[in-house]
């Protein structure tokens, strides 16, 4: 089983309530199929709405966030970090006890970016790290890909899958 971006899987959870086709990445679709897969959001685990203001890590990354060394805000200046801290903590919980571990995430999200997150400034770029809710999944164990590394063949020929 996988914890999965429930904004992966259809789910209108995202910060502007839109919806991702799964069917756009084929890999996660197919699990879909499969029935094996969980969908979490910690954003909504965490109480935030949908639609909600766009947030981003101010000072650091997700495991800055969970070492209480930097914080998530959104782009009205209101910070969300506990927000993120308890749905985090809320999906692990989730995935612990669905027997799940591994994760795929939705790049970028500051709860659920692998390797690469928005830098704080709400301008686009972006800096080396991880969300939250990847960080708290890596500290316990899970294998975590994003939606665009899961599947694919690095180039040492290694399936970025289980």
């Amino acid at each position: 089983m996988f914890l999965v971006s429930s904004c992966l899987c259809g789910n209108k959870c995202r910060y502007d309530g839109s919806i991702v086709d799964p069917k756009s990445h084929p890999t996660v679709w197919d699990l879909i199929q499969k029935g094996q897969v969980v969908p979490v959001c910690p954003e909504v685990l965490g109480g935030l709405p949908v639609p909600r203001s766009p947030a981003e890590i101010s000072g650091g990354t997700g495991s800055s966030v969970l070492e209480g060394k930097a914080r998530v805000v959104n782009r009205a200046g209101q910070e969300v970090t506990e927000n993120y801290c308890m749905g985090s903590k809320r999906g692990l919980v989730i995935g612990l006890q669905t027997g799940c571990n591994a994760a795929i995430l939705k790049s970028r999200s500051p709860a659920c970016g692998l390797g690469l997150i928005y830098d704080g400034t709400f301008s686009g770029n972006t800096i080396e790290g991880d969300g939250v809710f990847a960080a708290l999944l890596k500290t316990y164990g899970f294998k975590v890909f994003s939606e665009e590394n899961f599947g694919l063949t690095n180039k040492y020929g290694a399936e970025g899958g289980i």
